[in-house]
């Protein structure tokens, strides 16, 4: 059921143009493209979440980006924020392989599901508010189909832990790397440091934080199982 349920909220996402100035970005890209990926056909278009439709982990990030998801069709995919996703999520057993490099390239999530708050790549990363509101519902049915198995929550980013926490109507929780707030709906909710280039190359985010955040999520799931 939720498996048909994702199917169709994902049929909506990618016929979505609710957002003119994203809608036109991310088909700017397609054409102009990057000097590495200039023979390659992008996506360019609105990408939905992926994984298991009985995840017990939900991974909320930012948007797609613009050479990563926007070219390959998958978010976190064929960039550096991919990598360290691709390689953390197999390293804790959710991921059948360490690299997420395009959409057909068999990388299966076991127990997880990945999404993001806004479903387009934005101009230099940035959403205005009316996009993440406009995107916000497509989040919102996603958190709603997967929630009879979620059991930890992975907002990556303060963007995405506001969205999830404003979603759910949860007040006064405060964004920080390795925040843990355990919630009424026995679920958990994890706040981490988004892993951009921007983090991982300046040391505000290590591989061992970033491996800790992950490690912490499936000791929960385990104990609860």
């Amino acid at each position: 059921m939720e498996s048909l349920m994702l199917d169709k909220l994902n049929e909506k996402v990618i016929e979505c143009k609710l957002c003119p100035r994203l809608s036109e970005y991310i088909k700017f890209i397609g054409q102009i493209k990057v000097k590495r990926f200039i023979n390659e056909n992008y996506w360019a278009k609105p990408i939905p979440g992926y994984g298991d439709p009985k995840a017990s982990l939900l991974i909320i990030g930012l948007a797609p980006a613009a050479h990563g998801g926007n070219r390959t069709g998958r978010i976190f995919t064929g960039d550096s924020s991919g990598d360290w996703l691709a390689k953390v999520l197999f390293e804790t057993g959710f991921a059948n392989k360490s690299t997420s490099i395009s959409k057909n390239d068999g990388y299966i999530l076991t127990g997880a599901h990945v999404t993001a708050v806004v479903k387009c790549a934005p101009p230099k990363n940035i959403p205005l508010p009316s996009e993440i509101l406009n995107c916000s519902q497509y989040l919102q049915e996603e958190i709603k189909i997967l929630e009879n198995t979620t059991k930890v929550v992975i907002t990556l980013g303060k963007l995405a832990f506001d969205t999830y926490c404003k979603i759910n109507n949860l007040t006064k929780l405060v964004f920080g790397h390795k925040k843990i707030y355990p919630l009424e709906c026995e679920k958990t909710l994890i706040s981490s440091y988004h892993p951009s280039r921007r983090n991982t190359n300046t040391g505000k985010l290590t591989w061992e934080m970033w491996l800790d955040i992950f490690k912490i999520a499936k000791s929960i799931i385990t104990s609860i199982n």
